[in-house]
C-alpha cells in the first residue's frame, strides 16, 4: 500500500512534526506498505484541497492520511477540505476511530475527522496529537488493506 501523509498545523515546524513522523514509523512497519510522500503545511483549505486532489489523482498513492485540523478551532478545516474533494464518503472508518478514542477520553466526541474516496484513493483524517493519531490509525489499520483493495476494483496489490 502506497501512503501519503499530510500534517496540518499553523504552529509546527518540520523539526517538531511529531504526528507525521509517528505515522511514517507506523506505516513503515506495515507489511507491503511504503510512505511515498510527506507534507507539512498550514491549515489552509484551498491549498489542502489542491494537495489532496494532486496526490489522489496522481495514481502514486492508495491511501492519504492527514493529521491535524479536525478539531473545533476556527482554522480546523481538514474535514471540509476532504469532503469537498471526495467522490464518496466512508463514514464507518471515522465512526470506528471516534468509538475507539471515546473509550479513552470523552473529548473524542469533538473530533470531526472524516474518511472518503477520491477515485480509488482512500483519504482519512486523523487527529493532530501523536497519541490521538496513533489510536485512531490503530483502530482502522486492520481493515485498510481490504478497503484499498476493494476501492481499486478488487484487484490484488
Amino acid at each position: 500500500m502506497r501512503v501519503a501523509i499530510i500534517t496540518l498545523s499553523d504552529t509546527r515546524s518540520s523539526k517538531t512534526d511529531e504526528s507525521g513522523r509517528m505515522l511514517m514509523d507506523l506505516v513503515g512497519a506495515w507489511e507491503a506498505s511504503q510512505v511515498v510522500e510527506t507534507l507539512l503545511m498550514k491549515d489552509d483549505r484551498p491549498v489542502l484541497e489542491a494537495e489532496l486532489i494532486r496526490l489522489a489523482d496522481s495514481g502514486q498513492c492508495d491511501l492519504i492520511l492527514t493529521t491535524g485540523g479536525t478539531g473545533l478551532g476556527p482554522r480546523d478545516v481538514t474535514p471540509e477540505a476532504t469532503a469537498a474533494v471526495c467522490d464518496r464518503a466512508v463514514p464507518g472508518l471515522a465512526e470506528l476511530m471516534r468509538a475507539a478514542s471515546l473509550a479513552k477520553t470523552p473529548l473524542a466526541v469533538l473530533s470531526r475527522g472524516v474518511a472518503g474516496l477520491r477515485g480509488p484513493c482512500l483519504i482519512i483524517n486523523l487527529p493532530g496529537s501523536p497519541k490521538g493519531a496513533r489510536e485512531c490509525l490503530e483502530a482502522v489499520q486492520g481493515v485498510l488493506p481490504h478497503a484499498v483493495q476493494i476501492a481499486q476494483g478488487g484487484k490484488p496489490h
